[in-house]
């Protein structure tokens, strides 16, 4: 059972005992404190009533801690310690600089914005434990709607009620075997690819934009011939080296050194794929919210 006297006893109490004792002395330590002398000696006294212990013997010429005031006197130091840890790091909280954020992402994030936003965002708020999953879009879709990730780099459009930011947008290109037939070609015309094998993503894992690769080569006469559906991209492009088909791919993925790949533009309007952040707007956590400020932060930078 808790002592009801050590309930009453408030941290004031602890920092005027710790000033006087510190400088054994009571008119400087109500200096000290920004407090008369008479009301640091009666909140002295009230402390020791309270305790039930004579922590420091006075004359008019002295003071000296008595044995159980140097015992309270180590204690109290802890916890005044401990006190102002625990109220920093509360700040910190508050201040998005401290705690926990879980992010997702698909693939081409890992190749386009993510890893700089990242890199910022734990150079500003190191005391953040960041957790990062490579998923598909309507993977992360019910991953943000389960509170399981706080915020995700997907592919619009989505169907969940989650608030949306575009910060990314690049064309698809055609990722062909270097010892294809075209590849002295410096661009190509979808028309020309009526009679490839194809290796796509499947429908499931990107259905917007698999409808749009589909719907490009419907208008050029002809109904893709899908042998492969694969994820992630570079797998994709793995596959491509290995001379199984063609893939449409995202303009980034030329960052990866792949031998026995060559890439190539398309004369037609391609599909354009969009890399957006999304969260839930009504759970912004100040952690959250810092990351969304090192997103917009970024952003500035790149529109400049």
């Amino acid at each position: 059972m808790m002592d009801l006297a050590a309930t009453s006893v408030e941290l004031r109490h602890l920092r005027y005992f710790v000033a006087v004792a510190q400088v054994l002395h009571f008119g400087r330590a109500a200096e000290h404190l920004g407090i008369t002398q008479p009301v640091l000696s009666d909140q002295i006294r009230r402390l020791e009533t309270l305790l039930g212990v004579q922590l420091l013997h006075r004359t008019k010429r002295v003071v000296q801690l008595t044995e159980p005031g140097r015992v309270f006197l180590e204690d109290a130091l802890q916890i005044l310690a401990q006190t102002d840890s625990a109220i920093a790091t509360v700040r910190r909280a508050g201040q998005g600089k401290f705690g926990k954020l879980t992010i997702g992402y698909t693939g081409p994030a890992l190749y386009t914005v993510l890893p700089e936003i990242v890199r910022t965002f734990r150079d500003r708020n190191p005391n953040v434990e960041l957790t990062l999953y490579e998923n598909c879009t309507p993977q992360q879709e019910t991953a943000l709607l389960a509170n399981e990730i706080q915020v995700g780099f997907l592919h619009p459009p989505i169907d969940a009620p989650l608030t949306l930011q575009i910060v990314w947008q690049e064309p698809m290109v055609v990722a062909l075997p270097e010892n294809h037939v075209l590849v002295n070609r410096p661009n190509l015309s979808v028309k020309e690819l009526a009679h490839e094998s194809f290796i796509l993503f499947p429908r499931t894992v990107g259905p917007h934009l698999y409808s749009q690769i589909v719907s490009l080569c419907t208008q050029a006469g002809f109904k893709p011939k899908v042998v492969q559906e694969v994820t992630p991209q570079p797998t994709m492009i793995g596959l491509v080296a290995a001379g199984i088909g063609i893939a449409f791919v995202a303009d980034s993925m030329q960052k990866i050194s792949r031998p026995g790949v060559v890439y190539r533009q398309l004369q037609e309007d391609t599909p354009t794929l969009e890399l957006a952040i999304a969260w839930k707007n009504e759970q912004q956590s100040p952690v959250l919210q810092s990351f969304l400020t090192v997103v917009n932060d970024w952003l500035g930078l790149v529109k400049n």
